[in-house]
């Protein structure tokens, strides 16, 4: 499924970038800065969009958020209590996004036992 994801996503961000006008460009330019590290670490905005993509039932955004915080060490815990977090703000509309991240998480996991990389 990640291999997948990653291909889709790198396959429509060439042609977005490629076909896109000013206004596209400047905006996916600014999605991937106000990730990086700032009065708030990268890790800490990271688990900010992983909730609010949660909330917002966006599984795409959730599959993005769980592998950059696979990529910054992220514990098992820790993803568990941003999934309490979600659910606390989302409520129950977010159970089907909480077995997605489940799932993906059991994915990254094989990957990290195999000794895999695994890049955006």
């Amino acid at each position: 499924m990640l291999k997948d994801f990653i291909s889709y996503r790198q396959k429509l961000n060439d042609l977005i970038n490629k076909k896109g006008n000013l206004h596209t460009k400047r905006f996916m330019n600014l999605d991937s800065q106000v990730y990086e590290q700032g009065a708030l670490d990268t890790k800490t905005k990271e688990m900010l969009g992983l909730v609010a993509s949660m909330v917002l039932r966006c599984n795409d955004c959730i599959t993005y958020h769980m592998i950059r915080l696979f990529q910054l060490g992220t514990t098992d815990e820790e993803y568990f209590e941003l999934f309490n977090v979600a659910l606390i703000v989302g409520g129950s509309i977010v159970i089907p996004h909480l077995r997605k991240a489940v799932e993906i998480l059991e994915e990254l996991r094989e990957y990290e036992k195999d000794g895999k990389t695994i890049s955006l």
